[in-house]
């Protein structure tokens, strides 16, 4: 029986997830499956994976086929990385400890990657927020200096108009006392 490791699509409409799991070529897509091994959601940044390693080093020891992106996905994880150094095991390059060791460097240099990559996004995004308040803070200040400005212009446009009703008063009743 050939069989192939594969991701079984679940979920709604526009928000798939996957099952990963080990199924006979023949199988439809979502169909019968031997085991599940893993699942996969790339709706989040970055896409979770949950996988059960040594299953996944199994089949594919076994030689079970994975599509393009499972293959993906175990390579990421490590399944290959691994399988790679037990070849190396079996030929007597290096012993069972060692390979654990690489395998642990390896996996410890990937998470550092990760970690910066995501340090990076952060500071990114704290950047673009900077740079947005200080654009709004710009925006903010010229709509103040307006404001400021039609406000001054119109207690001097009230300020004449008072004086303009104030010297209008002020000649009649100098007009009377120069009759008198």
């Amino acid at each position: 029986m050939a069989t192939k490791i594969r991701l079984q699509r679940h979920g709604r409409k526009s928000y798939a997830f996957y099952a990963i799991v080990i199924a006979d070529v023949r199988a439809p897509r979502d169909g019968k499956f031997t085991e599940k091994i893993g699942t996969y959601n790339p709706n989040t940044n970055p896409a979770t994976v949950d996988l059960n390693f040594e299953r996944a080093l199994y089949w594919v020891n076994c030689g079970a086929q994975p599509t393009d992106t499972v293959r993906n996905i175990l390579s990421r994880e490590g399944v290959y990385m691994m399988k790679h150094l037990m070849g190396g095991v079996k030929k007597g390059a290096f012993d069972e400890a060692a390979a654990q060791a690489k395998f642990e460097a390896w996996k410890k240099d990937k998470q550092n990657g990760i970690a910066q990559l995501v340090a990076k996004e952060e500071e990114a995004a704290k950047a673009a927020a900077k740079a947005r308040l200080e654009a709004e803070k710009k925006v903010n200040e010229e709509i103040a200096k307006k404001v400021a400005e039609k406000k001054a212009a119109e207690a001097a446009a009230k300020a004449e108009a008072e004086a303009a009703a104030n010297a209008e008063e002020e000649a009649p009743a100098e007009e009377n006392v120069a009759e008198a």
